[in-house]
């Protein structure tokens, strides 16, 4: 394996994780590699609560086009994808190609909504969330506007640590503070695609029934970032609005997955004379 994106993992990352085990069946579609759990919002939840009760290690992703576009150039995310409990359609490109493929996934399961979701949930189960990374500060603000909303919510613990500047010491100190405080659900905003291989580095020391990374979701709740509006979501037009707030980081970025998709989608063109679709096997 390459270098571990933690800088001294704990664990074993080459262990497989448990296996799913009694999680409820779910029908999944191959889009661009990735294995797409055919669920929406309200099974999502449903998923994760499941999760939760059977008390094993493991972790799901909820995957967009920029992570399908890592996961074909990084062999790691193989592994990553293939032990995560299941993945979530967060693309509407996805969405659409599904369509095309005739089988469709229900809905854009979309992280920014899904952590109001989950935290609701838990505060109805009484679960406890933990939530790590993000920039100072932001995580403890989406944590406190969360708990406004639910008011049962239970918080299990507030970090954000800068994982490259971490000596061995300090990172096994982190795991175990995680690990301690026991929480049901873990909430990690370290960026894509480091929150997933973190996760996957060390799902087995922290002990953590269910873990997710949520990219941005915590600068949207906190307040620190805006969401499109509802019609461009629904219309899959948001990419369009976070590349007019911030084009400098943004722009480079979704011209490279404007690339990829193009070529993921002239691909399946070529190969479809022999065959399914690469994305439908």
């Amino acid at each position: 394996m390459t270098d571990s994106v933690a800088p001294h993992p704990v664990g074993d990352p080459r262990a497989d994780l448990d296996s799913i085990g009694d999680l409820e069946k779910f029908e999944t579609v191959r889009i661009w590699g990735l294995p797409l759990a055919v669920v929406d919002s309200a099974k999502a939840v449903a998923l994760v609560d499941q999760l939760i009760l059977r008390r094993q290690p493991s972790y799901f992703i909820t995957a967009n086009l920029q992570y399908a576009m890592l996961s074909s150039c990084d062999p790691r995310l193989a592994a990553v994808n293939r032990e995560a409990a299941f993945l979530l359609a967060d693309g509407m490109p996805m969405i659409w190609y599904s369509r095309f493929l005739g089988r469709p996934l229900p809905e854009r399961v979309a992280g920014a909504d899904l952590i109001f979701l989950l935290c609701r949930q838990a505060a109805r189960r009484g679960h406890r969330v933990f939530f790590l990374g993000g920039k100072p500060g932001v995580a403890a603000d989406a944590a406190t506007k969360l708990s406004w909303m639910f008011p049962n919510l239970k918080i299990a613990g507030i970090e954000a640590p800068e994982l490259e500047s971490l000596s061995a010491e300090e990172h096994r100190r982190l795991i175990a503070r995680v690990r301690d405080a026991r929480p049901d659900l873990l909430l990690v905003a370290f960026g894509q695609p480091k929150g997933e291989l973190w996760l996957w580095e060390n799902a087995r020391a922290l002990g953590v029934p269910a873990c997710v990374q949520v990219g941005a979701s915590f600068d949207f709740v906190a307040g620190r970032a805006r969401r499109a509006p509802r019609w461009m979501q629904r219309w899959g037009l948001e990419w369009l609005f976070r590349l007019a707030c911030d084009p400098r980081r943004l722009g480079p970025r979704y011209a490279r997955n404007a690339w990829f998709l193009l070529r993921a989608i002239a691909r399946d063109a070529r190969d479809r004379g022999d065959g399914p679709p690469p994305s439908q096997v």
